[in-house]
């Protein structure tokens, strides 16, 4: 007999290998990803697994350590490499995604468990953050598994998942801070009120064992980052959790700036981040509203605890960012599972039709294409991107003992990650007040900034390498230090 591996099956490992593949031949690009992946750098080399830091003198103190304790152990493991940074967040990914299968199996079916995971995997926002390096997919785990869990318990109040949902807090306390509870607490208030089942599921959750050992997974790092780095607590609890989202031109960010956006933009956000499912899911909701029977029926899902739970999860992380004109798009990532699950149950009537079904299939394919498409042009034309990978490789190969590579005014992330910290920056006042006979200095500036810096240094130029953004040249005669 011949075994026959589903189309399902293909399709999924398909989307996820893609996915895989392209975090190896994708450079570090952008502000984010170089970033954080330098924080987790800087963990790996000086093994300081307590307090990550920004630079060797500046201590990270905007998120905490989990997400840069498994790429710094990527690092140790893998080298450091893109793909090595990568890794944490799809296998986050990878976890979240095997809890929604579990939870749509036991609750709706098998087939709804495949279409949720289908819809989860090819959610723009879901996919691009699958393969990058960032904090969010693991606080998209932590929640997903805490809201699985309480769900789980209540049909089977195995220890896995009674004591899963504090772990899984632990595990968000540890990614993102105390804002996980708040994300997990806020659903659950008003279903606890309305729906006895769900209460009575809540009450039976070993509470005092459990919030024990969230405490015991959680607290000691907090206590010991503070004690390394005093005013870390005063900074990560009042400014990160406070301040960050009650005033949108929030000044004290001590590593970027403020994303100044208008109340409620994260409802835009989040029909740009369920891409293209969001607007399967809007029209879908329009016709319903216009339908009097589809309406009714609507209507009385109220009715199903189940339904419920999922469509409060799904809302409440919109709605509390509603509130704040600082946010990001990826503030969306926890609300994309249950999501995922009430789409795949509304569209199950319409799987009957062959029609539907070829459908569904091509926007299944909508964001695994585009993305493919993207990763065909980075590859062959890198200066497409916003990376200093190969200027620095540029500068590195034709560099002797004693040269430097500087940055004008302000190094890009990429560039410290891929110099592996040892490009600096100089301003424009320090270059022209130094002079000697020092080894070269290959020195990196805007592209429009050419001309004008030749003339103040009253000697010809040349460019040697461009990236996106910048210009590589070599400044003879003149001594600097980062």
């Amino acid at each position: 007999m011949r075994l026959r591996t589903s189309p399902w099956w293909w399709a999924l490992g398909i989307i996820l290998g893609l996915r895989l593949a392209s975090m190896a031949w994708l450079p570090l690009a952008g502000t984010s990803e170089p970033r954080y992946a330098e924080v987790a750098r800087l963990m790996a080399v000086t093994g300081d697994w307590i307090t990550p830091w920004f630079t060797p003198d500046l201590p990270f103190w905007g998120k905490p350590p989990l997400s840069f304790w498994t790429e710094a152990l990527a690092f140790r493991l893998l080298g450091v490499t893109e793909f090595a940074a990568r890794l944490p967040s799809w296998l986050a990914t990878l976890g979240s995604m095997g809890l929604l299968f579990v939870y749509a199996r036991t609750h709706f079916g098998g087939r709804i468990a495949k279409g949720a995971l289908l819809i989860y995997a090819t959610c723009a926002l879901v996919y691009i953050t699958s393969g990058a390096v960032i904090t969010d997919p693991f606080l998209a785990l932590a929640t997903t598994w805490a809201m699985v869990a309480l769900a789980m318990a209540a049909k089977e109040p195995r220890p896995v998942w009674r004591y899963g949902f504090y772990v899984a807090l632990a595990v968000g306390l540890l990614a993102k801070g105390p804002l996980m509870l708040v994300l997990v607490a806020g659903p659950m208030l008003p279903l606890v009120i309305l729906y006895p089942s769900i209460r009575t599921a809540f009450k039976q959750l070993p509470w005092l064992g459990g919030l024990t050992l969230m405490l015991l997974l959680s607290v000691p790092w907090y206590l010991l980052a503070e004690i390394k780095t005093p005013g870390f607590l005063n900074y990560f609890l009042v400014g990160e959790h406070f301040l960050r989202f009650v005033d949108s031109g929030w000044a004290g960010d001590l590593y970027g700036v403020a994303h100044k956006r208008m109340k409620g933009a994260i409802w835009g956000e989040a029909l740009v981040a369920s891409f293209p499912w969001g607007l399967v899911a809007l029209a879908l909701l329009l016709r319903a509203l216009f339908k009097p029977m589809q309406r009714s029926a609507l209507w009385q899902t109220r009715r199903d605890p189940d339904r419920m739970y999922l469509l409060a999860w799904t809302l409440f992380t919109p709605a509390f960012f509603s509130l704040s004109g600082n946010i990001l798009w990826t503030y969306v990532l926890p609300a994309l599972a249950p999501f995922s699950v009430l789409l795949a149950l509304a569209l199950a009537p319409t799987l009957s039709s062959t029609v539907a079904k070829r459908v569904l299939a091509a926007v299944t394919g909508v964001v695994p294409l585009v993305f493919a498409v993207y990763l065909v042009l980075g590859v062959v034309d890198p200066l497409r991107l916003k990376t200093e990978k190969h200027l620095v490789a540029y500068a590195t190969q034709h560099m002797q003992a004693g040269d430097k590579l500087l940055y004008l005014n302000e190094i890009p992330f990429s560039a410290t990650f891929y110099s592996r910290g040892q490009a600096g920056s100089i301003t424009l006042k320090e270059l022209t007040g130094q002079a000697g006979h020092p080894p070269t200095l290959f020195l990196a500036l805007p592209k429009n900034d050419l001309a004008n810096v030749s003339k103040i240094l009253n000697q010809p130029l040349r460019p040697l390498f461009e990236s996106r953004e910048f210009v590589l040249t070599e400044v003879a005669g003149r001594a600097a230090s980062p």
